[in-house]
């Protein structure tokens, strides 16, 4: 029988939009076929978002340990007692505590193999920030949580993924943060993940440039020659079809990307600006080179919208499909390897003897 996977789910900012979608998207009969769904929060603060969008005739199974969880239904891990004073659509530090209350939870059952992937709803980088919390985000702090030396933001939907070298820093930082070595360790693992998560036995890669026009041979700038192009020659000199650097405008104004398996951008919205305009609706976004599968959606907190039951979840369902299909591939293709290299080592035994 197929293994269903147990997916932990992080209940983000409680004043956002975070609870909206995901029980938009678990009150969905076929979610519970392909997943267990185990959302850490609270059964009151669940109650309380129920309400304010008018569910009556649906609700969570309430659970204290994961190991406790209903296949067949959508389940609620208690990890906080506490009343929380909601306020929709405020930024509140107080509020932010719980998301990080959650998130922890989750991370500690992950370690401890009572779920297998997590997904996770929008934060407030703001807000949540603490003595136990002091990153740009999520990516960062579950790379320090899994001891990671390097991980990869990475966008994906069915018309395009992409990745960045530089996450969550100032535009005018970029170019003192880019390496070589930093660069070909992006690519690297954007290759990896491709093979080993989605299943694309030989990925090509686009590497984009930092300055306009790629540089224009040194008129707008030699980063492209002195620092890209040096890690794209030594990605190809290993094996990998790696093509670059593009100029971006170009690269996407003529669709070029729907040539390649996944894009590598210098910086944060010179790849989440196309991203977002051609896959919004169903965009990922999903850390990779983690030991564990770690996906959410491709919003943020919606105060804007918070409370007016406007909330899309396809974004959130997306993420959700896409963690557990990562799971699944990732489980079957280590497999495939493991089996491989035994296969091989039994094959030199035999030559040996």
């Amino acid at each position: 029988m197929e293994h269903k996977v147990r997916l932990g789910i992080t209940v983000g900012d409680l004043n956002g939009i975070g609870m909206e979608v995901i029980i938009k998207t678990l009150m969905e009969p076929r979610i519970t076929n392909i997943c267990t769904p185990i959302v850490y929060g609270s059964s009151r603060t669940a109650s309380y978002h129920r309400k304010a969008l008018g569910v009556n005739d649906w609700s969570f199974n309430i659970i204290n340990d994961a190991e406790a969880a209903n296949p067949k239904r959508a389940n609620l891990l208690n990890v906080w007692q506490d009343e929380v004073n909601i306020q929709l659509g405020v930024a509140d530090p107080e509020v932010g505590k719980y998301a990080l209350t959650s998130l922890e939870a989750a991370v500690a059952d992950l370690k401890a193999g009572k779920i297998d992937a997590l997904l996770t709803a929008p934060i407030n980088k703001d807000t949540i920030q603490s003595e136990s919390f002091k990153f740009p985000g999520h990516t960062e702090y579950l790379q320090q949580a899994f001891g990671t030396d390097d991980v990869l933001m990475f966008l994906v939907s069915d018309k395009l993924r992409v990745g960045v070298v530089t996450g969550h820093i100032p535009l005018k930082e970029v170019a003192k943060k880019l390496h070589t070595k930093d660069i070909l360790s992006k690519i690297k693992h954007m290759h990896r993940s491709l093979q080993l998560d989605f299943g694309v036995a030989k990925p090509r890669i686009a590497v984009l440039s930092l300055n306009p026009h790629a540089g224009d041979n040194g008129l707008l700038g030699d980063e492209e020659k002195t620092i890209i192009q040096p890690a794209i020659e030594q990605a190809v000199a290993a094996g990998m079809q790696v093509y670059g650097p593009y100029g971006a405008d170009g690269f996407f104004g003529s669709a070029l990307f729907s040539k390649f398996d996944a894009v590598l951008g210098m910086y944060h919205d010179q790849v989440l600006t196309p991203f977002k305009t051609l896959a919004f609706e169903n965009g990922v976004n999903f850390t990779a080179a983690l030991p564990i599968v770690r996906t959410s959606p491709d919003h943020g907190t919606g105060y804007d919208i918070a409370g007016k039951n406007e909330a899309d979840p396809a974004s959130f369902r997306h993420a959700l499909y896409a963690a557990v299909d990562i799971f699944k591939q990732r489980s079957e293709q280590t497999a495939l390897e493991a089996g491989a290299i035994k296969g091989g080592q039994v094959k030199l035994e035999r030559e040996r003897n």
